[in-house]
């Protein structure tokens, strides 16, 4: 079951620490991956560990997703590498919190172009040939903070509920191809990030949240994998949430 063998997936972030994660879930199901972020010297890193735990042959494609010319370019690099693309996982983004009254114009324009703005080109650039495959698989990583909304996080929280509302578009326009799309919506996921707060702040996390405890990249790596395979053909324009019901939604 979720066997993704023979399928090609290209993964943004696919360094980090949800990056990695749902990198990790597609290799171990048999994908051959386009591993691509900015940082080049740790995608090559990850690379070659992932050759050596999965085999495969992954490749790395370094872009930067604020780059528009990097962001256009990206899809047809990985087309070129693979000769077909069935995956397509929008798992990059950043974060520049402050308050409202606070928030300066680059640091909204920042996470917009980036976190909403680039996965809307890379969608655009993957319809076209996925819909002469007949199939494709579109998953982008949004956030528990895109439905709740989050003090602080004003432009995070619009990106992500954007990523929301363009997937569910994009997913009628394509689901007569074969062509299904989703998005994934952690809540707290325990990352090198998480583990440097304090204790007691993650403690108070932790109270958040019924399950108590924060959740694991590989949870996030298996709604991945699952929404990617053929098994979840007849899923399309939704958003699975992995966070231990912090906040349930119906």
């Amino acid at each position: 079951m979720f066997d993704l063998t023979g399928m090609t997936a290209l993964v943004t972030g696919a360094a980090g620490g949800i990056g990695s994660s749902i990198s990790r879930a597609l290799a171990r199901q048999g994908a051959r991956l386009a591993l691509s972020g900015s940082n080049s010297s740790k995608l090559r890193s990850f690379r070659e560990e992932l050759n050596d735990e999965f085999g495969h042959d992954h490749v790395e494609i370094t872009c930067d997703l604020s780059n528009t010319t990097q962001v256009e370019e990206l899809i047809p690099a990985a087309l070129d590498t693979f000769g077909k693309l069935d995956i397509v996982v929008n798992n990059a983004g950043i974060t520049r919190d402050n308050l409202a009254m606070r928030m300066k114009d680059e640091e909204w324009d920042q996470v917009i172009r980036i976190n909403l703005e680039a996965a809307f080109r890379l969608i655009r650039a993957s319809a076209r040939p996925m819909m002469k495959a007949r199939f494709g698989r579109i998953i982008t990583i949004t956030s528990v903070v895109g439905a709740t909304g989050n003090p602080g996080q004003m432009n995070y929280a619009a990106a992500k509920a954007g990523l929301v509302g363009m997937t569910k578009s994009f997913a009628q326009e394509v689901a007569s191809r074969g062509i299904t799309a989703n998005c994934v919506a952690p809540g707290f996921i325990r990352t090198a990030m998480t583990e440097v707060l304090p204790d007691a702040q993650k403690e108070a996390l932790n109270a958040r949240i019924p399950m108590g405890r924060m959740g694991e990249g590989g949870d996030v790596g298996a709604a991945v994998a699952y929404l990617a395979s053929k098994e979840a053909e007849y899923v399309t324009g939704q958003v699975l949430h992995v966070n231990g019901g912090m906040a349930m939604f119906s």
